[in-house]
């Protein structure tokens, strides 16, 4: 893996943590080298002076940081914001573009402008979620500013949590999950923070991020971005409370709020698996799960945040089962949750209509990198999960085939499809088989 620019990315000395506990132990994050030289990182392992960091915006303005930076959001994409510059044009003047910016983060004159809102279908449901769109600069100084900062935090961040985090996913977390569920930790608080982006206080957000960082100029670009307006058609106002929509500093903002509530729940003994504001806490008894809901009612309180009344919860895995990560838990086995399998057949619902009008062979390459991807993710989910959902897709296709072939639109005789096309015909055609990509994990394995 390399850096942005080209350069191998720096590892972070002294962060990978010890067995403690609750918590996972991980791997070691990385720093980008554009920005953390030699001798800041030997700072970092040992301990800046008075425990802050005095001056960081010198390490945000050079052009080769700004740089690295825009490298990062090329390769994200994404569209333009309230200014109407897109990546590729952004790119086409980018060294005048860059020099401007640098200048203006250097003399303290750049200001972030408004984001745009954009709604967008939500998955499972008729509702539209709202997407906050930063212009293409914004995106640039906050990758930069996100370079800068990562590192500082990165460090003393507790290991239970694997959320937006360098070297760690989702599938670190499932894991946890899946070792302290086969321990005896099945009594699980599970917890659902209403609307938590939304609802960070930014005063306090402000005061935990100037715990380690006393530049402030560094400070008040932050402040600047959790004081952002949001666009929507001819509406702009600023939003009271917290993070940006769509910004690229936003989830490092999200994990540093939640830090002390991680540590809180490790110091006292309770076994925590967090990603981003969505976590479980895994107990061994029912006596312990309703202490550790306290404290997390009491900490969230006190915190300005609001657990979910109806979804927060303390069940039984072995017989009530819980949701996490896309997967639901339950009975010493995991299955993708519902939400989850309805957005898989949401979308291949809109690329097997029998009006679809291409050749089946077709179709079938439209839908596998939808199946591909759907597997890498859920491919450890209980067996009989991958021959319904190929089942379900078949169907999809000999309706298809049916209508191609102006036969009766639903077959009465469902044994005569399976006949006139069987699923040797399907895997002719190259059809990606869930069940048949289980067996090849399980027998390599």
């Amino acid at each position: 893996m390399t850096g942005t620019d080209g350069q191998t990315p720096v590892t972070i000395p002294g962060t990978t943590p010890g067995k403690r506990a609750g918590e996972a132990r991980h791997g070691q994050p990385r720093a980008e080298p554009t920005v953390w030289t030699e001798r800041m990182l030997a700072t970092l392992e040992q301990g800046v002076k008075g425990g802050k960091w005095h001056s960081l915006i010198d390490k945000l303005y050079p052009i080769a940081t700004l740089r690295a930076a825009f490298a990062a959001v090329k390769v994200n994409r994404g569209a333009a914001g309230v200014d109407h510059v897109s990546i590729e044009e952004y790119a086409s003047q980018l060294d005048t573009n860059l020099e401007r910016l640098s200048e203006s983060l250097r003399m303290g004159t750049y200001r972030p402008q408004a984001i745009r809102r954009h709604f967008i279908p939500k998955p499972g449901s008729q509702e539209m979620r709202p997407l906050g769109i930063p212009t293409i600069q914004d995106r640039v100084v906050q990758t930069a500013l996100r370079m800068v900062l990562e590192p500082i935090y990165e460090r003393d961040f507790a290991a239970q949590s694997y959320g937006f985090r360098p070297g760690m996913g989702c599938k670190d977390a499932l894991r946890r999950v899946d070792e302290l569920l086969k321990a005896g930790y099945i009594h699980v608080v599970d917890a659902d923070l209403k609307s938590y982006f939304d609802a960070i206080p930014k005063d306090r957000l402000l005061a935990l991020v100037a715990c380690k960082v006393a530049d402030g100029r560094i400070l008040k670009l932050v402040e600047a971005f959790l004081g952002q307006s949001v666009l929507e058609d001819t509406r702009e106002w600023v939003p009271d409370q917290g993070t940006p929509q769509g910004a690229v500093i936003s989830p490092l903002l999200s994990n540093i709020y939640l830090d002390p509530l991680d540590r809180l729940m490790a110091g006292q003994g309770f076994e925590t698996v967090r990603y981003a504001d969505d976590f479980v806490v895994l107990c061994r008894s029912p006596q312990q799960a309703a202490e550790a809901l306290g404290v997390v009612r009491d900490w969230t309180e006190k915190a300005g945040l609001t657990l979910h009344p109806v979804k927060t919860k303390v069940v039984d895995a072995r017989t009530d089962g819980f949701d996490f990560l896309g997967y639901h838990f339950e009975r010493d086995r995991r299955w993708p949750r519902k939400k989850s399998l309805d957005k898989l057949k949401d979308t291949i619902r809109s690329k097997t209509g029998r009006n679809v009008g291409k050749a089946l062979a077709m179709v079938i390459a439209d839908i596998n990198p939808v199946l591909r991807g759907w597997f890498g993710y859920f491919q450890h989910s209980y067996r009989p999960t991958f021959r319904f959902v190929d089942g379900w897709v078949r169907r999809r296709l000999r309706s298809i085939l049916r209508r191609q072939q102006r036969l009766e639109g639903i077959s009465k005789r469902h044994g005569a499809d399976h006949v006139r096309w069987p699923n040797a015909y399907f895997a002719k055609l190259g059809l990606f088989s869930l069940q048949g990509a289980r067996d090849a994990v399980s027998q390599s394995s």
